[in-house]
């Protein structure tokens, strides 16, 4: 009896763990599989234009080479999160991308902005990716420390607006001299790095 009541345990818990695991994968973020029209909208800051390295060598015309689909460079050396905000619709308009890539807020870490203000900056970007249905991939920006890694709220947004997020990638490559024309921008080899990173990310969650 004792036994029989062990066996049982054991299967419940074996059941319950597996149906857990089912439900992790099923609420991991995914995307569809992108058209051979598909426009990718790369919308950023300098590390989006690609500063560092040639145009031809930026992270967006790699990724275009990578994957063969329409890749828009819609960076601003400079630009904040309240700029990036206002510029955003725009940009939505006339690309009307189908995935939409957001490197965005190192400015207003460099100027040791609230993260609050970052974070909501960021929030109000992503609801308006969402609102038109666009499926987005947020990368993390490393606080203004040595070898940082993302700053915590970027975790916080992917996890709030479910999103499919990378937070190590720019800390990782910054932490590499090989990879960097200065302190916070990449070189050629690290753009290229970025892109081969972003598309296994797509890879990964069924874009390609």
């Amino acid at each position: 009896m004792k036994t029989h009541k062990k066996l049982t345990s054991l299967f419940l818990l074996i059941t319950l763990s597996v149906m857990a695991l089912m439900l992790s994968a099923c609420s991991k973020p995914a995307l569809d599989v992108l058209p051979a029209d598909a426009v990718i909208l790369a919308f950023g800051d300098s590390l989006t234009v690609g500063v560092g390295a040639t145009p031809n060598e930026s992270y967006p015309s790699t990724l275009a080479n990578l994957t063969g689909l329409t890749t828009i460079n819609s960076g601003v050396s400079g630009e904040k999160t309240n700029e990036g905000l206002k510029r955003l619709p725009s940009a939505l308009n006339e690309t009307q991308p189908d995935l939409v890539i957001l490197i965005e807020g190192g400015n207003d870490i460099l100027q040791q902005r609230p993260h609050d203000s970052i974070k909501k900056n960021l929030s109000e970007m992503i609801k308006l990716i969402h609102n038109r249905n666009i499926p987005l991939i947020l990368l993390g920006i490393p606080e203004k420390k040595f070898l940082s890694s993302s700053a915590s709220f970027y975790e916080e947004l992917a996890q709030e607006h479910e999103l499919i997020f990378e937070g190590t990638i720019k800390s990782r490559l910054l932490k590499s001299p090989s990879m960097k024309s200065d302190h916070i921008h990449l070189n050629a080899a690290g753009y290229k790095q970025l892109a081969e990173e972003i598309y296994d990310l797509m890879s990964q969650h069924g874009a390609l």
